[in-house]
């Protein structure tokens, strides 16, 4: 299928295993909205069939809240890239999270800004180049699962364009989460951050994935703490919690009742 994307660009596995994910979970076409931010990540509505909006630059979870507050019976789908969910979407990620209204929110993270010729974004690592960057970065990257499990995000997990079929499921729990579900999913982007930092093409960058990441249930047995460049992947934390769409129609309720009162 010609698209938009560069030769050898992750985001396409990404949005393949969203789509069978979807698939998998049967749910219902006219009844999914998916919303992206801007970006390269965001250009992946463009080719699902399905009510879709691309909205500005970190605005996705903003709009995805709107739509779903709005029609609470709809299936919200946020994609977007990590530095559009990192950076200047940072804020709506956080409050969606401790809203924990049922969005379920896939990041594209590529850890730069690709669309726009590689910057570093808030998921590049320490030391690594960019093109805001040229003499290695000295920011430290946010771990984003941390960081949504923190804001109160009651599914989080971690995949991979390489584990596929790893991801295809995580992403169906969170389609499944009757809460806000964040799963991030590692993409590789050979173009800008692989060829300026030397790693190869996508093979060599997908090998560097399989390489290095370690199932939650092993590092969880583990005696010993992760080495620096390992990652977990898997469901990372799940909780049962009130859903907000669900404790606002408690309080629409309780509004009627007063003014029945009254």
């Amino acid at each position: 299928m010609p698209h938009i994307w560069c030769a050898g660009c992750g985001h396409g596995i990404v949005m393949g295993c969203l789509i069978r994910a979807i698939d998998r979970v049967g749910l219902d076409k006219n009844r999914t909205v998916i919303v992206s931010g801007i970006g390269c990540s965001s250009r992946a509505p463009g080719y699902m069939d399905f009510d879709t909006l691309h909205t500005t630059h970190g605005r996705a979870l903003a709009f995805a809240t709107g739509v779903k507050m709005a029609n609470p019976s709809l299936n919200v789908i946020v994609i977007a890239g990590d530095g559009d969910l990192a950076a200047i979407g940072g804020n709506h990620l956080i409050h969606a999270a401790r809203r924990n209204i049922r969005i379920a929110t896939v990041c594209f993270d590529n850890s730069t800004y690709g669309m726009t010729s590689g910057q570093y974004s808030p998921m590049t690592p320490t030391g690594k180049f960019a093109s805001t960057a040229p003499y290695g970065n000295i920011d430290r990257p946010f771990d984003l699962c941390e960081l949504a499990k923190g804001a109160g995000a009651t599914y989080v997990a971690r995949g991979t364009t390489y584990h596929a079929s790893l991801t295809v499921n995580l992403i169906a729990k969170a389609l499944e989460h009757n809460g806000f579900a964040f799963v991030d999913v590692l993409s590789q982007c050979p173009t800008y951050y692989g060829r300026r930092n030397k790693l190869g093409g996508a093979v060599e960058m997908m090998k560097w994935y399989k390489d290095n990441a370690v199932p939650v249930q092993a590092a969880r047995q583990s005696p010993e703490p992760l080495p620096p460049g390992r990652f977990m992947i898997g469901e990372l934390f799940t909780v049962t919690a009130p859903e907000y769409t669900d404790e606002y129609a408690g309080v629409l309720e309780r509004a009627r009742e007063r003014e029945t009162r009254a």
